[in-house]
């Protein structure tokens, strides 16, 4: 009974402070000042038709590498506590023949498709998170598949720690070549807009967080498949 009246309390409360929101709601009819520059400005100062690329990858750089660094210590992490069991089970039911089929041809598809969306992120809705992402699901696919098929973390832990040292290096080298601060993407041309290659560094960047973020997921996907080959194990 105490639990139910906590419960409804709780419920109650919440209520309140939702409705107090609904009823001092205000619709902004103007972008603050500081999206207003984004939105106004951000095409001719980057060439990049994708607003929110420009925001995340320049004008936030410093934020964009602040997350990078999260994802990268949640992954080392995760892989770290996986990693504590060492022992491995070397036999496990192989996929239907209909996956494993599926996979050898969907696989470069999606890695070709994941490369797609970091690519063109400046161009069209993306990037290098989500292309990243999409790379790691082709990695899930090829394990569902052939679960007994060794993956090494060495080619991942080396494609990571490039992708991060060349990450700082150029917001480094957008601040010192160009004096208007971290991930400069005026250090490169900014070419045609709306063609490829346009946005100055920003397509390089985005292409670098894509391999960074891409690599980090695999490496966290290939611990826990570890871990299951122990649960499945014991």
């Amino acid at each position: 009974m105490v639990k139910k009246g906590f419960t409804l309390l709780m419920l109650g409360g919440l209520g309140s402070i939702l409705l107090k929101f609904v009823l001092d709601f205000k619709e902004k009819l103007a972008l603050p000042e500081v999206s207003a520059h984004y939105v106004q400005n951000g095409p001719a100062e980057l060439g990049a038709p994708n607003v929110v690329t420009s925001v995340v990858v320049t004008y936030r750089g410093l934020d964009t590498l602040g997350e990078v660094t999260i994802l990268f210590a949640a992954a080392a992490v995760v892989g770290l506590l996986l990693h504590l069991n060492q022992n491995k089970v070397e036999n496990r039911t192989e996929g239907s023949e209909l996956l494993k089929t599926g996979s050898a041809l969907l696989f470069p598809l999606i890695i070709l498709f994941g490369t797609y969306v970091f690519l063109n992120g400046h161009l069209t809705p993306g990037g290098g998170f989500q292309g990243g992402a999409i790379i790691a699901s082709a990695l899930v696919l090829s394990i569902l598949a052939s679960p007994n098929r060794k993956i090494g973390h060495t080619a991942l832990g080396i494609l990571e720690s490039l992708s991060g040292v060349s990450y700082v290096i150029l917001g480094l080298a957008g601040a010192l070549l160009t004096a208007n601060g971290f991930l400069n993407n005026r250090i490169l041309p900014l070419g045609e807009y709306g063609t490829l290659f346009s946005a100055g560094l920003i397509p390089v960047i985005y292409s670098i967080i894509g391999l960074k973020v891409g690599s980090e997921l695999s490496s966290v996907v290939i611990g826990l498949k570890g871990e299951s080959d122990e649960e499945a194990h014991q």
